[in-house]
């Protein structure tokens, strides 16, 4: 798997990637699919994000994940988001990416990185545990767009160059 930063030229075929994810649901706060705009201002060169990297398997994006300070985090924080491509399913886009997210971090002077997590994604909740997130907050029946309460876990990672993510299983 190839890790390279994401370019504005993504934006198109990762808004594809997230929207079927997106209207997939369940795993994802988003709900409403977004505009290759859209996903270029909020994920690549708008206003947010610091960075985002994509996961390409035979030259064809797998994932991405970006870190951006969307939401106002306090100094020092940013928020983590990580999407892996639903079919084909290629295990290890989330292992593969976070070494790039956690070195970007630590070039930015970061002190955290915080996960959003939805309490019924169970994918999600592991993949972050496995990585090195704890948990610190929750935040109590969020609806959906369509009413339904659910929780979000927020866990976080401390970037400190000798603190690594567990290795890929």
């Amino acid at each position: 798997m190839h890790i390279r930063k994401a370019v504005s030229a993504d934006a198109e075929e990762l808004c594809s990637l997230l929207n079927e994810i997106i209207l997939a649901g369940g795993t994802t706060a988003l709900e409403t699919p977004l505009t290759a705009a859209e996903f270029a201002d909020w994920f690549i060169d708008g206003e947010f994000p610091l960075v985002c990297h994509v996961a390409e398997h035979d030259r064809s994006p797998a994932g991405f994940q970006s870190l951006s300070l969307y939401g106002d985090p306090p100094i020092g924080h940013a928020d983590i988001a990580t999407f892996a491509r639903v079919n084909p399913k290629i295990p290890g886009v989330g292992r593969a990416l976070f070494p790039a997210t956690l070195a970007a971090a630590g070039e930015l002077g970061l002190e955290f990185i915080n996960a959003t997590i939805r309490a019924d994604n169970v994918g999600g909740l592991a993949y972050y545990t496995k990585m090195g997130f704890e948990p610190y907050d929750r935040l109590i029946q969020v609806p959906l767009l369509d009413g339904t309460p659910v929780d979000r876990v927020k866990k976080r990672f401390r970037v400190d160059a000798k603190r690594r993510p567990a290795s890929p299983a």
